[in-house]
């Protein structure tokens, strides 16, 4: 399959012209995977303990490889403590090959410090995850008039700040439409509809894996096979060959000639005199 590699210009580009699918992926089977299904973008983080996270920058070359023509977004658990230290995280993910940058929690002076650079980031509006606790927990945000113009007015200003695009989650579809007439730069929704410029959805729930993990399914998930089921199949069959393995083992099944060596019979009878002398 040849296609044109999404740039940060087709991105920008694209809004009001067509939809943009953009994918989550926790490593290189799934960003192929992404990659072949003709997916816009995918979506990455280094080391995210708290959603079970721990990709390496070696892992994250593997991803960009697996996925050449998707635009590549990576961010990480850890907010830099400095704007230099930012821009340093920023430099390794771009040196890998990440397109664009996730600094949901970032503040504004961060996000224009990397404008200022020339490096292309995406924030995130409505329920950012990172900063929850300030807003009472998980839940909608938006379904206030007062609420909802909080989600515009923070959105322009991350805009004004440099940022090319927000996450726009958890918001009332109406708002999030509202919003990104409003706004120049790329909404992807996370459960606020479909009048965004695109959607953004995690592979763990799009393949029904969310709960294997003893993760939460959020509300916005959208399952579309049953991977759950599957690799209960397969931990079923992992328990079945150890078992055998184990049985083998205890009734010494290793002799078989397909697994094993041979010496020639003279050379054994020697062996075994030589044996005697020891």
């Amino acid at each position: 399959m040849s296609r044109k590699k999404l740039t940060v210009y087709d991105y920008l580009r694209s809004k009001g012209k067509r939809q943009l699918s953009a994918l989550f992926v926790h490593n290189a089977d799934e960003a192929k995977a992404a990659e072949e299904a003709e997916i816009d973008i995918i979506c990455t983080s280094h080391d995210y303990p708290q959603f079970g996270i721990y990709n390496s920058f070696e892992e994250l070359k593997r991803i960009r490889a697996a996925a050449p023509n998707c635009l590549m977004q990576t961010g990480g658990a850890i907010t830099p403590a400095s704007e230099y230290e930012a821009l340093k995280l920023c430099h390794k993910y771009l040196e890998i090959g990440t397109d664009v940058i996730y600094g949901g929690t970032w503040s504004y002076k961060w996000i224009r410090a990397l404008r200022d650079e020339n490096i292309p980031i995406n924030s995130h509006v409505g329920l950012v995850p990172g900063k929850a606790t300030w807003i009472g927990g998980f839940r909608a945000i938006g379904k206030t008039a007062d609420e909802a113009l909080g989600v515009l007015k923070h959105t322009l200003e991350l805009q004004d700040a440099g940022a090319i695009g927000v996450e726009l989650e958890v918001v009332p579809p109406k708002v999030a439409e509202v919003i990104t007439k409003k706004v120049d730069i790329i909404t992807l929704s996370m459960g606020s509809g479909s009048g965004c410029d695109g959607q953004y959805l995690f592979a763990n729930d799009v393949l029904g894996y969310t709960s294997y993990q003893g993760g939460h399914i959020p509300r916005h998930a959208r399952i579309y096979k049953n991977f759950h089921k599957e690799f209960d199949r397969l931990q079923t069959e992992r328990i079945s060959a150890f078992k055998q393995y184990h049985k083998d083992t205890i009734e010494k099944n290793f002799n078989d000639p397909s697994i094993t060596v041979s010496i020639e019979e003279k050379e054994y009878e020697k062996f075994l005199r030589l044996t005697e002398k020891v």
